[in-house]
């Protein structure tokens, strides 16, 4: 994967691109996918603690807070830049060096994570998610298209995307799976496409539910 400009920017240059991250996941279907994957979950366990990996400022736990009021989050970045600007309980931890003990939390959850990491990366990040995980882990990402690539470059003018956005974009949608990529790589995992939005859900139970085929 080439190297995106938010890796190396200063918490200036980067907050364009921080508020742009907000108004994707808000505008176009993250952040409401996986609202409706925890929904289930959170109705056996209204309380449960959600570890969210790679939660950067906090903007889908503070959108997710509001929705489930009595759930109980942790936001976990390697950034301390950024998770300074997160709400409630945070850990500073790189989730490739897995810092959480086998069961502690009920569910981990990670939104535009996976992209970030090579095939053997992912089956061992989820791996260590199903361990820390009492009842799931909970993925939302982006889907390798064509369409989606081009939607950052398509309508910059009138949504006036950071520049940091146009450049990192496409860089994350070429790094990111198909479905069948994904199902391969986890086929103990639930994954759904989601149209228009170009986004895959993950969805892993404890105690090894099947995939659904759909």
């Amino acid at each position: 994967m080439q190297p995106e400009l938010l890796d190396g920017a200063s918490a200036e240059e980067a907050a364009g691109n921080l508020r742009d991250l907000d108004r994707i996941n808000r505008w176009f279907g993250g952040n409401a996918i996986l609202a409706r994957k925890l929904a289930p979950l959170l109705a056996r366990k209204p309380d449960a603690l959600i570890l969210d990996v790679g939660a950067a400022r906090g903007d889908t736990i503070r959108y997710l807070a509001r929705r489930f009021p009595r759930a109980r989050f942790i936001a976990l970045d390697r950034s301390e830049m950024l998770l300074r600007q997160a709400d409630g309980r945070r850990l500073l931890a790189d989730a490739c060096v897995w810092p959480i003990a086998p069961g502690s939390v009920d569910i981990v959850m990670c939104t535009l994570f996976l992209h970030h990491l090579g095939e053997a990366e992912v089956v061992r990040a989820l791996q260590d998610f199903r361990s820390a995980a009492r009842m799931a882990v909970v993925a939302v990402d982006l889907q390798r298209h064509i369409l989606a690539r081009q939607f950052l470059p398509a309508t910059r003018w009138f949504f006036r995307w950071d520049p940091i956005t146009l450049h990192d974009g496409p860089i994350s949608v070429d790094a990111a799976f198909t479905k069948a990529e994904l199902r391969e790589l986890v086929p103990e995992a639930r994954v759904e496409s989601h149209a228009p939005w170009f986004r895959l859900s993950l969805v892993i139970e404890s105690g090894g539910k099947k995939r659904v085929d759909r």
